[in-house]
């Protein structure tokens, strides 16, 4: 069965909504170069509303140490969720396990970063360029997606209702994340496509 995060979050409403619909985690950012910043007291509030077993994830892109040190003490999400350049052991060193995400706006050149994270708890692929911020609503050639990996393989980038399953089919991944797919805004989950999305991964 394929995982779902439902990423992006800004409203406690709508991250209980993801989770009531089937989400399997939700992500807060936290990093000030994305649209959908949340302070670090909107995160913990959100995080501390969830039910149990749903895992929480707090995205970071090329922040300071001590500032993912305060994430972890102030919000004490389930996950750490790295998005910029930072290496296997940076991201290591806080003791937390992370996803790491990889840029696969230049295609098949960032099939090498791959292997650079071996600490990671999983990878998640997505269709933004190297050096921007994700959530962009960009997609990627699906079929670059690897099948020799030992960790876990998240698919991200323009997912929507419409076109989960064939991603799905095509790229086989262990979970999907969405973000702008479900919004009618920047950080305004829409009920009805948020709902439309868990079916259709659910479905596929």
């Amino acid at each position: 069965m394929t995982r779902i995060k439902s990423c992006g979050m800004t409203r406690v409403e709508d991250a209980l909504l993801a989770a009531e619909f089937g989400a399997d985690a939700i992500g807060v950012v936290l990093t000030a170069r994305s649209k959908r910043k949340v302070s670090l007291s909107q995160a913990r509030a959100i995080i501390e509303a969830m039910p149990p077993f749903v895992t929480t994830v707090a995205l970071c892109m090329d922040d300071e140490a001590n500032f993912v040190q305060e994430i972890i003490d102030t919000v004490r999400p389930s996950m750490l969720q790295f998005h910029g350049d930072e290496s296997d052991e940076w991201c290591a060193q806080f003791g937390q396990p992370y996803l790491k995400a990889i840029a696969m706006g230049e295609g098949a050149a960032a099939l090498y970063q791959l292997r650079d994270h071996p600490h990671a708890a999983g990878l998640l692929l997505d269709g933004h360029g190297l050096g921007e911020a994700g959530g962009s609503g960009k997609s990627f050639d699906w079929s670059l997606m690897p099948r020799d990996l030992k960790q876990p393989l998240i698919l991200a980038g323009g997912l929507t209702p419409d076109n989960v399953a064939t991603a799905i089919r095509a790229a086989q991944p262990w979970a999907v994340d969405v973000a702008s797919g479900i919004e009618s805004a920047p950080g305004i989950k829409d009920p009805i496509k948020l709902r439309a999305f868990i079916e259709a991964v659910r479905n596929a």
